[in-house]
């Protein structure tokens, strides 16, 4: 039995996780420097279709709203939180940096509201015998024994889900990306040196998913995959052009608005890019990729939207 069956618990039967990041209304001075798009219309529809898929469990991968400390901001996302766990649905969360913005403490204690099972320095949560880690990436918020702490919990919990045989994939999710080509936002050199090392010693993690660059962008390292999926409704943010950049796997596949499927089919994941269509009418499944669950290696199986589109509903 896995000595992490307590985590595991839900009413709802689909084996399928989603993931999603910066879901996060449009600050005004942000719209100075980015065009807008319908975004909240496309935060309220990704939400909308994820209640009809019907998965196990969704995670957030931060910056959930524009301003963690205001109540207006947290009413429509209550709602969408609502409906998920209606439906018997489990919905964590990783902190983003617009949950710490401004008053931090105040923004903090309304996520924690939100998402109880959140815990400021590592949360874990498992379906299907994959295990989901959350991580703070946060790294100002966090004191000098807080950081501590998570290094350590995060090295501890890798080792013993290792060791578990009842855990067969391993994902890290945090908000800022140790791999972005945006222009934006920076490549954060905190998460590459405090949890990429852990994570590439782990023989199980397979996975590695961020948000804070507003795009869809695929890397790779020592053959582990490194996911951007910050697609939930935030600004759209543009990528850097020319040489010297690091290598998108993904260059020709880039989603306004979506978010990222993730079944066990045996021994792989099965990932599938779940993408907005242009006309804010339905969803159609985007590109597909498949992770070997035996050595450490992703292929890509299609990069052309399928055109199975599903209606929005609300």
């Amino acid at each position: 039995m896995s000595i992490w069956a307590q985590e595991t618990d839900t009413a709802n039967v689909s084996k399928e996780i989603v993931f999603a990041s910066d879901t996060q209304a449009p600050m005004w001075i942000e719209t100075l420097v980015l065009r807008s798009n319908n975004n909240r219309a496309a935060t309220k529809n990704i939400f909308n279709n994820m209640v009809t898929r019907n998965p196990a469990a969704v995670y957030l991968l931060g910056d959930v709203v524009s301003l963690g400390s205001s109540n207006r901001q947290w009413k429509p996302m209550d709602a969408y939180l609502k409906r998920l766990r209606s439906k018997g649905i489990k919905v964590n969360a990783a902190l983003g940096n617009h949950e710490v913005l401004g008053q931090s403490g105040k923004g903090q204690k309304k996520f924690q509201v939100r998402f109880p099972k959140h815990n400021k320095t590592g949360s874990l949560d498992i379906t299907d015998s994959v295990a989901v880690i959350l991580l703070n990436s946060n790294f100002n918020s966090l004191t000098t024994a807080e950081d501590a702490d998570q290094m350590g919990w995060y090295k501890q919990t890798l080792e013993k889900l290792d060791e578990d045989p009842s855990i067969r994939f391993i994902i890290t999710g945090c908000h800022h990306s140790p791999y972005t080509n945006s222009k934006i936002v920076s490549s954060s050199i905190s998460v590459r040196e405090k949890f990429v090392p852990f994570f590439m010693q782990s023989r199980k993690s397979r996975l590695f998913l961020s948000g804070h660059s507003h795009n869809f962008e695929h890397f790779q390292q020592q053959g582990k995959d490194f996911f951007v999926i910050g697609g939930g409704g935030g600004l759209h943010q543009p990528l850097k052009q020319g040489q010297g950049l690091l290598a998108d796997l993904s260059a020709n596949y880039k989603p306004l608005f979506h978010y990222l499927s993730v079944q066990r089919e045996g021994d792989k994941l099965k990932l599938i890019s779940i993408r907005l269509t242009p006309d804010f009418k339905g969803f159609e499944e985007g590109a597909t990729f498949e992770i070997n669950g035996a050595i450490n290696t992703l292929a890509a199986i299609s990069t052309t939207p399928t055109h199975r589109t599903t209606s929005i509903g609300f």
